[in-house]
């Protein structure tokens, strides 16, 4: 089960995961979990609580994910806070706006930032040998929104290495070169070695 309500990261996590039957991934929402109190320090602090609440309500095994985007030039932010930057819990728009209200004035080569995604994997809500994995996707912040795909920060994040941002790449592009991606390429890995 996805500790997790979230269309987008469901949507991503379930094509990443390829559809060959290997795994089936459901929501929190339904099995009737409602979201667990984010009141970690960190990304795997958070994805840990999330998984934890999701396996102890269900007694599956959950997938916590707590990803976010960190920014340089803020010292990390919104990091933590990604989903509620703007005041409301994902609401992009609002989270994108202030992003670059607070970006205005920065120049182009001191937006560097990152995604970050961290998997928490409990067997059971008492696993005490979780599976933690973490992957990143460098890039910078753009000064305006470009590409309608995606979902969160997409159209502000741009791919350095094809100069588009994460809105405008094909979604198997996106989820092969993405944080998310990564962290559930090492995930599958992991899980393959045990």
């Amino acid at each position: 089960m996805l500790a997790s309500g979230n269309a987008g990261k469901l949507a991503e996590l379930r094509e990443l995961l390829g559809g060959d039957g290997r795994f089936n991934l459901r929501p929190q929402s339904g099995f009737g979990v409602g979201d667990a109190q984010e009141t970690g320090l960190t990304f795997i602090e958070n994805a840990l609580l999330k998984a934890r609440h999701a396996a102890r309500a269900t007694g599956l095994p959950a997938l916590g994910d707590d990803s976010g985007l960190c920014v340089d030039a803020l010292g990390g932010a919104p990091g933590l806070y990604s989903a509620r930057y703007g005041g409301v819990h994902g609401d992009a728009d609002r989270n994108i706006a202030r992003l670059l209200r607070e970006l205005e004035g920065v120049p182009a080569a001191s937006r560097g930032a990152r995604f970050v995604c961290v998997l928490a994997l409990l067997r059971s809500a008492d696993d005490p040998q979780p599976i933690v994995v973490e992957g990143q996707w460098e890039g910078t912040i753009l000064e305006a929104p470009r590409g309608a795909g995606g979902f969160g920060y997409d159209p502000v994040f741009l791919d350095p290495a094809r100069n588009l941002s994460a809105a405008e790449i094909e979604p198997a592009t996106k989820n092969a070169i993405s944080h998310r991606g990564h962290a559930l390429a090492a995930l599958v890995q992991r899980l393959g070695e045990l």
